[in-house]
């Protein structure tokens, strides 16, 4: 047996070496992920878990599947979401385009900043649905989080302003297209030359398990995370890594729950699965807030995809962590 001269190995591990700095950069976060049994639900977390019920139960439930097929239910998600945000004392602006006739809309209201009001902090969530599934955790679980978000900062005084947007044209056959609504937003506002300093896309976010096994990932992956699918992914690509650890150290600071962070190169699957993409596009600071979807949740894009499958206590104590997570990026409320 013919053994590796000095210089192969040499060369073998540098390229480990280069493996294990690569890895490192990608998936070392600051902080630790909460452990342990979880905290009782405090008095404010029990009403958000109703609340974000409530808003689960109206759009994907009592009004169902809203998307270009099902139009009349994407009009009624319309209407709610701007009721929500009127309801919250915040004024609400739209920006329409049509797809095959249809009206397609993305709803937004704004929380002016303080002393540095021309930057911006982008809080996104699609509305739409899969043709017509009630489509619960995707995506009613990112817009009540949004709505619930929005009016928790409504009254406050931010340093860098605060945009609360909800998406059309999400799903399939619109996803990165130029139909997808968060395309056609990032575009206008690059257009308009906003200063977008991060944004965040809330992204089925609502189902948890303890579980072993019940947490799957693309390979390498699953060699690096936990097998039990019980915590809150933060997840954007290389250029976003800043933002990623930013986000996810302030949530560990003040979150008593499971978190998980990556910053992985955008072609790996499932890291470019949202409307963060299409701030990517336009050269904006982006990442994903999510369960991890298809990773984890077996209903994902099936019509089974329905309010009783979600765990809103689990989804408040996210909701209230976010809320940290935006004082911190808006510069203190």
């Amino acid at each position: 047996m013919k053994w590796a001269t000095p210089k192969a190995l040499l060369r073998i591990l540098a390229v480990l070496l280069l493996l294990a700095g690569g890895i490192t950069y990608m998936t070392a976060m600051p902080g630790r992920s909460f452990s342990g049994p979880l905290p009782t639900l405090t008095p404010e977390e029990s009403r958000l878990a109703t609340a974000l019920e409530g808003h689960v139960r109206q759009l994907a439930g009592r009004i169902g599947g809203r998307s270009v097929v099902a139009h009349r239910g994407l009009a009624q998600a319309v209407t709610y979401v701007a009721e929500q945000f009127a309801a919250a004392g915040l004024a609400c602006r739209t920006q329409s385009f049509e797809v095959l006739g249809v009206p397609c809309r993305n709803l937004s209201v704004e929380i002016p900043g303080d002393t540095r009001h021309d930057e911006i902090v982008v809080i996104g969530a699609h509305y739409d649905s899969v043709l017509s599934d009630p489509a619960a955790n995707d995506n009613a679980s990112g817009i009540a989080v949004l709505l619930e978000l929005a009016r928790l900062s409504a009254g406050t005084k931010p340093e860098r302003t605060l945009r609360f947007v909800a998406f059309v044209n999400e799903e399939p056959p619109y996803f990165q297209t130029e139909q997808m609504g968060s395309l056609v937003y990032a575009r206008a506002c690059k257009a308009r030359g906003d200063k977008i300093t991060a944004m965040l896309s809330l992204e089925t976010m609502g189902c948890y398990s303890d579980a072993e096994g019940s947490q799957s990932y693309p390979r390498p992956f699953n060699l690096l995370y936990p097998s039990r699918g019980n915590f809150i992914g933060f997840i954007g690509n290389l250029g976003s890594r800043a933002l990623v650890r930013q986000c996810i150290g302030s949530f560990r600071a003040q979150a008593h729950f499971p978190s998980e962070g990556g910053a992985i190169p955008g072609g790996v699957p499932g890291v470019a699965w949202s409307d963060h993409w299409a701030f990517w596009q336009v050269g904006y600071p982006a990442i994903m807030v999510t369960d991890t979807a298809p990773f984890r949740y077996p209903h994902y894009h099936q019509d089974t995809d329905t309010p009783d499958k979600l765990d809103y206590g689990h989804l408040a104590r996210v909701t209230a962590g976010l809320r940290a997570v935006l004082a911190d990026l808006s510069g203190g409320q």
